[in-house]
């Protein structure tokens, strides 16, 4: 049986309050398939009945499982390549050639999902510094624990290896463990796992030079879109790096940022004061 009106809004209200994601009426479909395995594991008669019984007896730990099932984890590596190109060619570059030797390149990649955007900009880190004494931090974050659960075992059937990772990065930091694929030690090395919902009103640290937080932002609303944009811009250093989803933006939402075009991508950088605002135009 489909859900009712009453349902769908509970659902709806629910995931709004705990994700600020807005679910738009006609989304009934998506709400549906998610919940579905949730409603056979209850051994209930289906989604209409799991809900119904929610709505009843209200318990934390349902309401985490509905949010988690409805929260968006698309994910593959390398996604879209662009950012990652710029990231590697000239974002990275920049920033070594800035930051003191002993100082480490911090990275927050929020809603990590999975694991593997910050498996990807560690490997790319890995890469490039090389030998070199320099250090790199990331930071992966995720509202999902199922999510978080997946991104800190590093591991993935062929399938998901098959979305995007170049078979030189399969090859050099991965093992075959029967039909899995492991991260090696060394790219985990680089990253720390932890639980973060984006609309806390204080960031998970401070200090970051590069943040990724792309295809995020199309799930919120324009008053929760300006609050983590005003939140993220607090997290970073003054002259840090912003990566969006391709159809994100922060013009006519948080106008404190400023868009630069670098290749077929751009990036968004927080507005300098005046002092420093031509060697932000260089770069």
């Amino acid at each position: 049986m489909a859900l009712t009106e009453s349902e769908f809004d509970y659902v709806r209200r629910l995931v709004y309050r705990e994700s600020a994601i807005v679910l738009a009426p006609g989304k009934e479909y998506l709400v549906e398939a998610r919940l579905a395995p949730l409603a056979r594991a209850a051994e209930v008669s289906g989604v209409n009945a799991y809900v119904a019984k929610l709505m009843q007896c209200p318990d934390r730990a349902t309401e985490a499982r509905v949010v988690d099932a409805l929260t968006t984890n698309e994910t593959s590596w390398y996604r879209d390549g662009a950012p990652f190109e710029v990231f590697r060619s000239t974002v990275l570059p920049a920033l070594l050639a800035d930051r003191p030797v002993n100082q480490p390149i911090r990275i927050w990649s929020a809603a990590c999902s999975t694991g593997q955007e910050p498996y990807t900009l560690s490997m790319i880190l890995g890469e490039q510094l090389g030998s070199t004494p320099r250090t790199a931090e990331i930071m992966a974050t995720d509202l999902s624990d199922d999510a978080l659960a997946r991104a800190k075992a590093g591991r993935y059937s062929q399938l998901e290896i098959n979305r995007g990772l170049p078979a030189a990065m399969l090859v050099k930091h991965f093992r075959r463990e029967g039909t899995e694929w492991v991260v090696g030690d060394a790219v985990r090395s680089r990253i720390s796992f932890r639980k973060f919902n984006l609309i806390s009103p204080t960031p998970p640290s401070t200090g970051f030079d590069v943040v990724f937080l792309r295809n995020v932002l199309i799930y919120f609303d324009a008053e929760t879109r300006r609050g983590v944009l005003r939140r993220i811009r607090a997290a970073m250093r003054p002259d840090g790096w912003l990566f969006l989803g391709a159809a994100e933006t922060t013009i006519g939402i948080d106008d404190d940022w400023d868009r630069v075009v670098v290749g077929r991508t751009s990036v968004h950088r927080a507005r300098a004061p005046l002092a420093t605002a031509a060697a932000v135009r260089r770069v």
